[in-house]
């Protein structure tokens, strides 16, 4: 709790919290000697920080709200050529999702090209065959990963 309310003091003495929350700062800074002192350090800050840093210059104003109505105005009567062609279409909500998911789904299938997509891998069988003097011929199917082979042998007829 302490540690709150030491981060909340200088807004406390600033006058900037709630009704609720100043009260409660007060009832700790009441009772609290460091939070006192750090209240007491402040206010004896607060004249010499203005001593020291003149208050800077209000900015000149008044012809603010002048150019502004300019701006809309002569927005409001520019011709359709001088603005950019695309910018009619192109702030369309239809345009801007339509493009994300165009962009979503290119990326998802590049990913699973990428990622998914099957590699050429070494055949899953090997088949051999060989030529005998018998008629016919013989035929081995062997697959690498299985011990397991079978064996044709084939007749002329």
């Amino acid at each position: 709790m302490h540690f709150r309310v030491q981060r909340r003091l200088g807004a406390y003495f600033d006058g900037a919290l709630g009704d609720t929350e100043a009260r409660a700062m007060a009832a700790h800074v009441a009772q609290c000697a460091r939070c006192s002192q750090d209240i007491d350090q402040l206010r004896r800050l607060r004249p010499l920080l203005k001593e020291a840093l003149p208050a800077p210059p209000l900015p000149d104003w008044t012809g603010f709200w002048a150019g502004v109505v300019r701006g809309i105005e002569a927005d409001r009567h520019a011709s359709p050529a001088a603005r950019p062609a695309w910018r009619g279409w192109i702030t369309q909500p239809r345009v801007v999702y339509g493009g994300a998911l165009i962009l979503a789904l290119v990326s998802l299938l590049t990913v699973w090209q990428v990622f998914y997509w099957p590699t050429a891998q070494e055949a899953s069988v090997v088949v051999r065959s060989a030529r005998t003097d018998l008629p016919g011929g013989v035929m081995v199917y062997a697959s690498p990963e299985q011990d397991f082979s079978v064996v044709w042998v084939f007749d002329e007829e």
